[in-house]
């Protein structure tokens, strides 16, 4: 009996790849297609939701101090991430809620797009969770964003100012502490454009857990968002999967800094780069 193939199974089998190959083809040409009739949608929602969101944020930091100012900004970054499903992506963010409430933790997460701040701020509101960005953001005048991050408790760096930077960090280190804040810091210090991880810097890491031991270390694995500029900023890609996955705190018993970032980092990646 032969077991190989015979020349009309083989036949056959080039004929459904070639199909697939054709199929995989016009669904990626109609995907960037209806990427262009989408994006003007997306954009158009997200930014309307940033005018509109900046005037009730002053209103509301104005007449109730931070804990209005700080709803105003989880309603905001709700209606953000709500956007996605403009271009009918999907947006699933899992484990936070076995988090304790009420603790400094320090959010430890790969940085894949623009796009996966939102989420982490609607979904982690709970925490009072605050970013360390660049200065530049914080000062340059996007409706809502700039204002929060001058407003809202986050660390604005100047990176070319390291002693800045370091009192920033330590700002949000003493607030941490005193007001059981928590903070988000994207250790690669930049995003990938392949979804590939770069190595984690420990610095700001090191600073939050000096003044903060008994913070909590979670570490967020961020999946599918830098699909979504696969084409670049226009289009967008539509029917995108990105999932954030919260997962179990670090147990930082006898590790140093370094360590403890190390492991967030295996972590991450045994996760992003299955």
């Amino acid at each position: 009996m032969n077991k190989g193939l015979s020349a009309q199974d083989c036949s056959i089998v080039l004929h459904i790849r070639c199909n697939f190959s054709k199929f995989a083809a016009l669904f990626f040409c109609m995907r960037r297609f209806f990427g262009y009739l989408l994006t003007p949608i997306f954009y158009f929602c997200f930014a309307v939701a940033l005018l509109i969101f900046h005037p009730i944020q002053w209103l509301c930091l104005k007449l109730g101090g931070y804990t209005a100012h700080k709803r105003s900004v989880d309603i905001l970054n709700f209606f953000l991430t709500s956007c996605n499903y403009t271009l009918f992506n999907s947006v699933q963010f899992t484990g936070h809620e076995k988090l304790p409430i009420g603790v400094p933790i320090i959010f430890v997460a790969n940085h894949q797009s623009m796009f996966d701040i939102p989420a982490i701020i609607y979904h982690l509101r709970k925490h009072h969770a605050k970013f360390i960005s660049k200065i530049e953001l914080a000062h340059a005048g996007i409706p809502s964003i700039s204002f929060n991050l001058l407003h809202g408790g986050a660390a604005n760096i100047d990176r070319k100012d390291p002693k800045q930077s370091i009192a920033e960090i330590l700002k949000l280190a003493n607030n941490m502490k005193q007001k059981n804040w928590s903070a988000v810091i994207f250790p690669e210090g930049t995003r990938t454009k392949t979804g590939k991880m770069k190595n984690f810097s420990v610095g700001g890491i090191a600073t939050l857990l000096k003044k903060n031991p008994n913070a909590l270390v979670v570490p967020i694995a961020i999946n599918g968002s830098y699909q979504m500029v696969q084409y670049g900023m226009f289009p967008l890609r539509p029917f995108t999967k990105m999932t954030w996955e919260v997962l179990a705190p670090i147990d930082k018993e006898g590790l140093n800094a370094e360590e403890i970032v190390k492991q967030a980092e295996d972590l991450i990646r045994s996760k992003v780069e299955h």
